[in-house]
């Protein structure tokens, strides 16, 4: 890597674009240039060029002057470039400010719109841990309901995430019925999870045939109007949240049938 191939990589790195940090490079090396030789230089075409420098002229990063009756720029002093960051900060708190001070208003034109359904997508065990942290983020008690295949689940999991995530259920006082597998595992899960924690806000569970249930996946209905969809199959790890109320009274209702079915005991 040449230096000016070097130059322009740091370049990006503080903020400037591909386009102006190739023409800022380009000036530097020549001291002093006319925008058709650094159009040559960089293969941008002349009107790119002069917007850039017009913009790096705005941002004192480069001088405009006169030679020979055109137009030559230079690069100022290189301290320049602390004040271009320095103004860049400036500028980000100043756009975070006013994004607070209009994010009521957003938020209110975002609740008036109706049938809005939020989906987000996740990958990877990040990902996983992010669904199992949005659980857990509202501060007011709920019941939250779930389908999960927990022998796959819980090992897949960090152990201190878990139990942070339990003792979190607690603190929020967050009640659980849950459907399982009858596998060994989910009839001994509370005693191994949940150790420590209250009785009452340990799952209630029933437990569905296990060779009715060969899946490694995980289904929570949780907050006011979410769904969660897990695959923890190996080498998958992909993740969804649905927000929508229709939808999560829909598998509620889906949730309750099982529960009160015969075949699950």
């Amino acid at each position: 890597m040449d230096n000016n191939e070097k130059l322009t990589k740091e370049l990006l790195s503080i903020g400037l674009s591909k386009k102006a940090a190739l023409v800022y490079a380009a000036v530097l090396e020549f001291g002093r240039a006319f925008p058709s030789k650094i159009a040559a230089t960089t293969k941008l075409n002349r009107t790119t060029v002069y917007h850039i420098l017009t913009d790096l002229a705005v941002k004192g990063l480069v001088t405009e002057s006169e030679q020979k009756g055109k137009r030559c720029y230079q690069v100022e002093p290189p301290k320049k470039l602390i004040n271009y960051t320095k103004m860049q900060i400036r500028r980000a708190k100043e756009a975070e400010q006013k994004a607070k001070m209009i994010l009521p208003e957003i938020e209110g034109l975002f609740n008036l719109v109706p049938h809005k359904p939020r989906v987000r997508y996740f990958e990877g065990i990040k990902g996983v841990l992010d669904v199992y942290e949005d659980h857990v983020s509202q501060e007011k008690p709920y019941e939250m309901l779930g389908v999960s295949n927990v022998e796959a689940l819980i090992p897949s999991l960090p152990r201190e995430f878990v139990s942070k995530y339990i003792r979190k259920k607690q603190k929020n006082k967050i009640t659980t019925r849950a459907l399982f597998p009858d596998a060994q595992f989910s009839e001994t899960y509370d005693k191994q999870v949940y150790v420590g924690i209250e009785k009452k806000f340990i799952p209630k569970t029933k437990y569905i045939p296990k060779e009715n249930f060969p899946f490694n996946c995980d289904i929570t209905i949780y907050g006011e109007n979410k769904v969660s969809i897990i695959n923890f199959q190996k080498d998958v790890l992909i993740s969804v949240i649905i927000e929508e109320k229709t939808v999560a009274d829909m598998m509620r209702m889906i949730f309750e049938l099982a529960w009160t079915s015969k075949n699950i005991k």
